[in-house]
């Protein structure tokens, strides 16, 4: 069992209920990444539901969640022959910290057209990338982040581009699955850093995650933009593709921006 996969584990306590634990190594300052929240709730639905992939799952924080226990409470929407929608309600201490919809199927079971308007961003390999780890953000010491030296650049003198590309794994080595997509999708540095520059924190209000693939080993490609700041809101649009050049996911973001 990999690291990622023992801090995101879930048991049974009863019908439709999964316990977790929001364990330490995950935190953002002082509250754990919404990514790695996500992934618990990833977990559980695994665990619930006849179908075992992630295809669509949306979350929204309602409140910072905080390390120990966390409970999920899933419940079935509706179940067919090719996808399950369920949701979940995770808790801590009594109070609604995340609400979970999501859309789960059989991935290998998918059966249509291919087109993309869009090919894979050409960015360099990870050798010839910058080390984006933070030693202030204890995430950070779970994941590995490269970014392609024109982003790390923009992260300290921004641009305006709003756009940040590179590399992101886990620290350990483990191979990602279709749940580390699920706290990728927040693991890079938020892209308005090439707009405004570090800021003091940029904490998600919603989060979601299209899964297409079953990721390939080794690193994720990611890309990541954001157009519009409105009034401390900005969106993060984002795609992810695995080391063999296949789309796995896109994702979009919600967040404040706070100085």
């Amino acid at each position: 069992m990999s690291a990622f996969e023992f801090d995101t584990a879930v048991s049974c306590a009863d019908d439709g209920t999964w316990l977790g634990n929001v364990q330490e190594g995950w935190r953002t300052g002082e509250v754990p990444n919404g990514g790695y929240i996500l992934a618990i709730a990833g977990r559980a639905l695994r665990e619930a539901l006849p179908h075992r992939d992630p295809l669509g799952v949306t979350a929204v924080y309602l409140a910072p969640t905080r390390l120990g226990p966390i409970e999920c409470q899933v419940e079935v929407l509706r179940s067919s022959r090719n996808n399950t929608h369920a949701t979940v309600k995770m808790s801590q201490l009594g109070e609604l910290k995340v609400q979970v919809t999501a859309i789960y199927t059989d991935l290998d079971a998918l059966q249509g057209e291919d087109w993309l308007v869009e090919s894979r961003p050409d960015i360099a390999p990870v050798a010839e990338c910058e080390n984006a780890a933070n030693s202030r953000l204890e995430y950070r010491q779970k994941i590995d982040v490269w970014l392609d030296r024109a982003s790390n650049r923009y992260v300290s003198e921004p641009d305006g581009s709003g756009e940040l590309r590179g590399w992101i794994a886990h620290s350990d080595g483990a191979a990602p699955d279709l749940i580390s997509l699920l706290m990728f999708a927040d693991g890079f540095p938020p892209p308005v850093f090439a707009l405004k520059g570090p800021v003091a924190w940029v904490p998600s209000l919603e989060l979601s995650v299209q899964i297409r693939a079953h990721p390939a080993p080794g690193p994720v490609q990611g890309c990541l933009r954001s157009r519009f700041l409105t009034r401390g809101v900005v969106e993060a649009d984002q795609e992810l593709w695995d080391s063999s050049g296949v789309l796995v996911a896109i994702c979009r973001q919600l967040m404040k921006v706070r100085y």
